[in-house]
């Protein structure tokens, strides 16, 4: 309630909330960032650290299904904590849209806004309140009812009725603060850089409180109904992930964690420019390849320091010079074996 909002559809209408035995209120999981962020906080990971997790499994929600849409769904995550800047937003892009190759996924559209800060949104808001007073006799029972807790909801409204009307509310994107326009900007100038296109939706809210800044989601016109099949002979079977982990513990089969094989180290302006496409290019050409991209700015020093504890095999070191001359400088990590110069067009065979 804290963390996604008491005047949001998923806390309002769609948790599963039941008293245990005992007399306890016990939840049913709607979604996975807030357990994620509790986490990370309550075991210290945010302190003076940065982290990049995911985590999947089964979430829970009271809606009408339809669509590929279930009240028990499974959900994978991902979240970067601790990076202030555009270019994480980006990678986490990124990744979504080679995901969307990897599987063949066709007629994906990406769309994008961004929310500015909680200072910013204040301001918006007041002109947003302003604004639908104006329209209040419009307004259906929901809207009136999210006015004075959450007016930007309004503007997700999927009431034909008003449509009218929220097509005239005042747009968020002319009210960000200077930081976040240029944050919007930029991430922008990146995935264009990458070759992602896609579309500004200043409608574009999203249905929870916690979030700032920028919001995207991939739409797709293609989920049509599906049909009941014939009859069909079927055989399956099902294992518990825990029990099968914690044999591979035991017989000393469990990897500690896979560290990327590569880390890529940008120094300089046209370094950050350049690093995520280089690093998207090198994923194309070597499927597997794991590379993480320094995020976030950062000294050469410090952003040595990261690689280092990654656990990757080498660095990769791009700067300006390096950039200008289409190169890049290898380093192993794991040997004594000094560093590199490598042509960037023969990276990722080396």
């Amino acid at each position: 309630r804290r963390s996604i909002g008491e005047l949001t559809a998923i806390v309002e209408k769609e948790m599963y909330t039941f008293a245990a035995r005992g007399g306890e209120s016990l939840t049913l999981r709607p979604e996975a960032t807030a357990g994620i962020v509790r986490a990370s906080i309550t075991n210290g990971l945010l302190h003076n650290q940065r982290q990049k997790v995911w985590c999947m499994g089964p979430m829970f929600r009271y809606e009408r299904p339809q669509k590929g849409r279930y009240r028990q769904f499974h959900q994978i995550d991902v979240e970067a904590l601790g990076f202030p800047g555009p270019d994480v937003d980006a990678e986490l892009i990124m990744m979504s849209a080679r995901l969307w190759r990897r599987l063949g996924l066709r007629g994906l559209v990406l769309n994008l806004n961004s929310l500015g800060t909680p200072e910013s949104r204040k301001v918006y808001r007041a002109r947003l309140v302003e604004y639908f007073r104006r329209h209040e006799s419009s307004l259906d029972a929901d809207s009136l009812r999210r006015l004075d807790g959450n007016p930007m909801r309004i503007l997700d409204s999927k009431n034909p009725a008003l449509r009218e009307v929220v097509a005239g509310a005042p747009l968020i994107t002319d009210h960000l603060d200077p930081e976040s326009s240029e944050h919007f900007a930029e991430l922008r100038r990146q995935l264009d850089a990458a070759g992602i296109p896609c579309v500004v939706n200043p409608r574009l809210v999203r249905g929870l409180d916690y979030y700032s800044r920028t919001v995207f989601e991939w739409v797709t016109t293609d989920l049509g109904a599906q049909d009941a099949g014939d009859a069909v002979p079927a055989i399956g079977w099902a294992l518990g992930e825990e029990r099968i982990v914690e044999l591979m513990r035991l017989q000393g089969l469990a990897e500690d964690g896979a560290a990327p094989d590569a880390y890529l180290v940008l120094a300089g302006s046209a370094a950050e420019a350049a690093g995520l496409p280089l690093a998207e290019s090198l994923r194309d050409t070597v499927p597997g390849l794991r590379i993480e991209t320094n995020c976030g700015g950062g000294s050469f020093k410090s952003q040595l320091k990261r690689a280092d504890r990654s656990g990757a095999r080498c660095a990769i070191i791009v700067g300006d010079d390096e950039v200008a001359r289409q190169v890049a400088t290898l380093k192993l990590l794991r040997e004594d074996a000094g560093q590199k110069q490598v042509p960037l067009d023969g990276l990722a065979a080396e």
